[in-house]
């Protein structure tokens, strides 16, 4: 009796080591997918906020027209971008690149500057900012998890068995925002 305990344990152990670690694969992807899902969402509020803001600039500064269009074809760009977390990430770039364009214009207009309404979207866009950001941090985190998990022994044997593979960090690529800022102390 001993015996077949000890044949069913050493049979057992790894098919439930097995279950567990495909099913924590499965965990992992989800959560990748899930978290993917609160980047669009909150890329969808920051292109949603974009028009109005440019409507706002274009009532003030009817003359800037080329930055005006450029945002408007940068977040046309990102709006259709569907492909893999790193040209997503890229197009993004390029939009936020052109709406500080469109921020350095409006301080050239003190009354734009001063304008309820250009100072209620520009809060709300600080905000979404704020929370793409977060949502790109817990996006990499599971993006992380997975990643590992994946690299480790011996779930690594499992992963590639059943085909999971490793999952892209949403990064940024503009090396001007990792670069520590030049600090001056001199007049």
């Amino acid at each position: 009796m001993v015996e077949l305990i000890i044949i069913a344990a050493i049979v057992l152990l790894p098919v439930m080591w097995l279950i567990g670690t495909y099913n924590g694969f499965v965990r992992l992807r989800q959560q990748v997918k899930e978290s993917w899902s609160g980047i669009d969402n909150e890329l969808k509020r920051r292109y949603d906020l974009i028009p109005n803001l440019v409507e706002t600039v274009r009532g003030y500064a009817a003359h800037e027209r080329g930055t005006l269009e450029a945002v408007a074809q940068a977040r046309q760009a990102a709006v259709a971008s569907t492909g893999s977390p790193a040209s997503q990430a890229r197009d993004e770039n390029v939009l936020v690149g052109h709406l500080r364009q469109l921020l350095a214009v409006v301080e050239r207009y003190p009354d734009l500057k001063a304008s309820d309404h250009f100072l209620a979207l520009q809060k709300e866009l600080a905000n979404t900012e704020d929370r793409i950001a977060a949502a790109r941090r817990f996006y990499n985190a599971n993006v992380r998890d997975l990643n590992t998990r994946l690299e480790v022994f011996p779930s690594n044997l499992v992963g590639s068995a059943f085909n999971f593979t490793k999952a892209e960090f949403f990064e940024i690529e503009d090396l001007n925002i990792r670069q520590a800022p030049a600090v001056s102390l001199s007049s």
